[in-house]
């Protein structure tokens, strides 16, 4: 999976939760992608982040701590 789609996917969710206050939104985001995101997906997104997250919504940088990192 390309950083792309990682970002396009995120900035979705993230979309979605626009309307709601911060801490429910990133509240929201994490919940969506632990549950929702296979393993692979959430290793690509936090490769990406470990690379500075450029093109993340500031939303979903946000909500980086509440996301499980996957094993390697």
């Amino acid at each position: 999976m390309d950083n792309f789609d990682v970002i396009r996917m995120a900035n979705q969710i993230c979309t979605f939760f626009k309307s709601y206050s911060e801490a429910e939104a990133i509240e929201g985001i994490a919940d969506h992608i632990n549950k929702f995101w296979d393993p692979r997906m959430r290793r690509s997104f936090f490769n990406h982040i470990d690379k500075g997250g450029a093109g993340f919504d500031a939303l979903v940088l946000s909500s980086v701590q509440h996301i499980k990192r996957p094993k390697e």
